[in-house]
């Protein structure tokens, strides 16, 4: 089974190598995988990499699931962005295999629903007839199968894996399917934690298809040129992380984190920039009294942002979270995109876990 198994992955691997070799690859691409999970995440700037020890682990590093206190968990979470117009939705479940191996299920949806479709807004006689309007979605889809495992010849080293499938819609009008590999590490000694995830590291496809009958006229009459079938190429992105805990007094900890996430497509606008790698850093810190109530706090979003008064002026994201334990039960909750912008969206953040053992 172990030799199926991998020469599935190498074909899998060599094909996306193939189709990355046709295509060219866009600097954003399945960008809704990149929001995060989970609001003590969300409240900590998504400073994960290292620290992350819960059913979350599958998204943010499967080498995290290993550091689950319980037999199973399950999350759930909801957001929504753009004052309710997106809404994003995930859950997630885990369960140890062994002392030695984990494995989780996660699926991930963003979407933007009831979008109004005008195609027949007007009847054959140039009438306005508003009964003719449908609505339809444009949403994301994401599908995460992960394995960890203890290795055994470096004590403290535990590494994983997630192999997702996406699935993206706008209505009938177009939908895509693909494939991607994530692979994370991490490694724990004594209060100091190290982690390492590497985002689409066999480089992630989707393949869209368009269904250009149905929008023919309207790209005629308007002068678009029609879409076309296509390959989109997720290029991989490697996060590096490091956290250590603190005992401030008997019943307080603090765990501080930082994660510096390096992207390989071209110059972005964060704060170390280059042609060919750039570097954005981030820091979180959660404060907890007795592993009961949460305090996090978080930095990251490093920007340099056009000031008319001002010029060009260096502004960062700052979020908030607080949590709270009841029993098995966490309830987190987080607020994000706070800053000094007069732009800024403020999105309220609730994620619950559960934690059963037999």
């Amino acid at each position: 089974m172990k030799k199926h198994f991998f020469l599935i992955l190498n074909l899998i691997i060599c094909s996306s190598l193939y189709v990355n070799g046709q295509t060219s690859a866009p600097k954003y691409s399945n960008e809704f995988l990149n929001i995060g999970v989970g609001a003590r995440a969300l409240g900590m700037s998504n400073v994960q990499a290292a620290s992350v020890n819960d059913v979350t682990s599958a998204y943010w590093n499967p080498a995290g699931l290993l550091n689950m206190k319980s037999k199973y968990e399950v999350a759930l979470m909801h957001s929504e962005y753009f004052a309710g117009i997106a809404k994003y939705d995930y859950g997630a479940f885990a369960t140890h295999l062994d002392s030695q191996s984990v494995i989780a299920l996660s699926i991930i949806r963003f979407g933007v629903d009831d979008i109004p479709d005008t195609r027949f807004l007007y009847d054959a006689n140039g009438a306005l007839n508003y009964n003719n309007i449908k609505y339809f979605s444009a949403a994301d889809y994401a599908f995460l199968l992960s394995y960890a495992r203890k290795t055994k010849l470096i004590p403290g080293l535990q590494i994983g894996g997630s192999a997702k499938v996406i699935h993206r819609t706008v209505g009938q009008f177009a939908n895509s399917w693909g494939f991607g590999i994530d692979a994370g590490a991490q490694y724990h000694r004594k209060q100091w934690k190290l982690g390492l995830m590497v985002r689409d590291i066999s480089t992630t496809f989707n393949a869209w298809s368009h269904n250009t009958a149905l929008v023919q006229d309207v790209y005629t009459a308007t002068g678009n040129k029609l879409p076309q079938n296509s390959i989109e190429i997720t290029l991989p992105k490697a996060i590096l992380g490091g956290a250590r805990s603190f005992k401030l007094h008997k019943k307080v900890g603090l765990l501080a984190a930082i994660d510096l996430v390096s992207t390989f497509d071209g110059k972005r606008n964060v704060l170390i920039k280059s042609n060919t790698i750039s570097m954005d850093p981030m820091a979180g810190f959660e404060l907890d009294y007795n592993k009961i109530i949460y305090l996090r706090f978080g930095a990251g979003n490093i920007q340099k942002v056009k000031d008319f008064k001002k010029g060009t002026v260096t502004k960062f994201q700052p979020n908030f979270g607080i949590g709270l334990r009841i029993s098995k039960i966490f309830i987190d909750y987080a607020l994000t995109d706070v800053g000094n912008q007069a732009e800024a969206l403020y999105s309220n953040v609730f994620s619950l876990k559960l934690a059963l053992n037999k």
